[in-house]
């Protein structure tokens, strides 16, 4: 139906937003190439501005010379040099509102177990699917507001 003179579209609220992806910032730090290029296409095509960043090291030079904000750190838990847990300790400092999602090959109760990750954070394990990569996303960003 067509809007009458003077009648303002609606505005699309967060599960609008939700399916399409969103405008936030999100770091990418992961060290698989194809991962991170699968991420990288999904993540753009869904909205978000992404920074990547093949290593953790690499990851915190990139968000220091950043000087906007950094809504999600999307990292791998495993990577050389510096792993996801380390880099998200890190980057917590000096971007303490900034939300965090990690990922990995290894199933959450292995990496729990492990202890490389605390129990009750955000996590998604590998592989996954471009839609519930954005799902995902949008959910740990929904959740911090």
């Amino acid at each position: 139906m067509p809007l009458a003179a003077g009648e303002l579209a609606p505005q699309p609220t967060s599960a609008a937003v939700s399916e399409g992806g969103g405008v936030e910032t999100i770091l990418l730090a992961e060290d698989e190439e194809v991962v991170r290029a699968i991420a990288m296409k999904t993540l753009v095509r869904a909205g978000y501005r992404v920074l990547e960043a093949r290593t953790g090291v690499e990851a915190l030079e990139v968000a220091r010379a950043h000087g906007g904000p950094i809504h999600l750190l999307l990292t791998d838990v495993v990577m050389p040099k510096m792993g996801g847990k380390q880099l998200a300790q890190e980057l917590a400092l000096e971007r303490p509102t900034m939300s965090v999602l990690f990922v990995s090959g290894y199933t959450d109760n292995t990496v729990v177990q492990h202890g490389v990750l605390d129990q009750g954070v955000a996590f998604l394990q590998k592989p996954f699917t471009p839609s519930i990569l954005v799902d995902r996303v949008r959910m740990v960003l929904e959740r911090r507001r």
